[in-house]
């Protein structure tokens, strides 16, 4: 398939006006998702809604195999903070949205200590589709998904980015760095402020608020990005004389 034939699957737009050509384009459209060599440029989808229809059909890896569930986002779609996660665990397979099992609770509290809601932030996952067992995505995986995850990003165009855990932080910016040598740091990708921190599992597996363990780090770290938003909040709104 040439590439200019690959691109033009993903011509959302009517402006043809004949209707075997929009017919032919929409089967095309449709057969994106099935092949890990077709491509999927930025700019692709216009809707979270067109990217939850093509991931809700993607074998793009063998995960989706035996999904229940894509997993694509919950929250504001126009939220100025986006947390990013692993992968989906059974609840999250089975009611289709991110961070619904303990986890997520853990994490919603997390937010409202710093009086931040789902209003204020749009949660998503490296992968769409629950690993068996719920190990770890593969880099094969993660590839697959990447372009998805891209396309979200571009969507909601947040100032800040949270990975939750080092297979987040790796799936978006590369870093293999262990997650306790960077939470915390801000660090940027693509032009855009990202932190990576601790994944709420790993604070449910580490109780202890004690300072210098982990849930005492989360809390000066989500004080950090509090602070941070405050700041370009601010920014944003300051005007010149």
């Amino acid at each position: 398939m040439s590439s200019e034939k690959q691109l033009s699957l993903f011509d959302l737009s009517n402006n043809d006006d004949s209707s075997e050509s929009t017919s032919d384009s929409d089967s095309d459209f449709n057969l994106i998702p099935t092949d890990v060599k077709i491509p999927i440029p930025l700019g692709t989808y216009q809707t979270m809604e067109q990217i939850a229809v093509h991931c809700n059909k993607c074998h793009r890896c063998e995960l989706g195999e035996n999904r229940t569930n894509a997993v694509i986002g919950r929250g504001n779609p126009k939220a100025e903070i986006m947390i990013i996660g692993e992968a989906p665990g059974q609840n999250e397979d089975e009611q289709g949205l991110p961070f619904v099992g303990r986890s997520g609770q853990l994490l919603d509290k997390i937010l409202q200590s710093v009086e931040l809601s789902s209003d204020d932030v749009y949660i998503s996952n490296a992968a769409r589709c629950r690993p068996p067992e719920n190990r770890t995505p593969t880099p094969k995986e993660i590839e697959a998904c990447k372009p998805y995850l891209l396309e979200q990003i571009r969507l909601v165009n947040p100032k800040i980015i949270l990975l939750t855990g080092a297979t987040a932080v790796k799936a978006l910016t590369g870093d293999k760095r262990g997650i306790t040598k960077i939470r915390g740091q801000w660090m940027e990708w693509e032009g855009r402020l990202c932190m990576p921190i601790f994944h709420p599992s790993y604070l449910l597996r580490n109780p202890s608020r004690k300072p210098g363990k982990p849930k005492w780090l989360m809390w000066q770290d989500i004080q950090a990005v509090k602070q941070k938003l405050e700041e370009l909040q601010s920014d944003n709104n300051s005007i010149d004389f």
